[in-house]
């Protein structure tokens, strides 16, 4: 067996019509399904497959993500770009929408915005920077982290 690529995440959110606004309506998703009462599920897709994303609602009372450092996810990474304006935009559409941003890297093959979704989910959306060759050079892939200012 060889993995070709990620095919697509799901996250369980409180409230699907929070979740799929945000997803939809601030971060540019396009969503290709509506949530149905019989099962209340959000699909989405930037185009590459039928789905990259899938939101199922568990409901109010469902458990918090925990705080702190825990095993399971601990972000999802979305590309958004290839240069730095398109991520300047995503820090200000963030900051118009009122999303909690949590950071800003230049991890040298990539600079990130890192957001929060309405549920805590953290989300990296990031930009893939130019002439950098990680193919010939993997080891820039694991580069120090720096902080970025855009």
């Amino acid at each position: 067996m060889r993995v070709k690529e990620l095919g697509h995440a799901v996250l369980y959110v409180h409230d699907i019509q929070r979740s799929s606004a945000f997803y939809r309506d601030v971060l540019g998703w396009t969503q290709i399904s509506t949530p149905d009462p019989r099962f209340p599920a959000a699909a989405f897709s930037g185009g590459r497959t039928h789905h990259e994303l899938l939101l199922i609602e568990v409901g109010a009372a469902a458990q918090e993500i925990p705080s702190g450092r825990h095993v399971g996810l601990y972000h999802l990474g979305i590309k958004i770009g290839d240069s730095d304006d398109e991520l300047r935009e995503a820090v200000a559409r963030c900051k118009e929408a009122g999303v909690r941003i949590v950071g800003l890297s230049d991890h040298t093959v990539s600079h990130s915005l890192y957001v929060l979704d309405p549920d805590g989910n953290e989300l990296e959306l990031y930009i893939d920077v130019p002439g950098v060759d990680w193919k010939n050079n993997p080891s820039a892939v694991m580069a120090p982290t720096r902080p970025l200012a855009l």
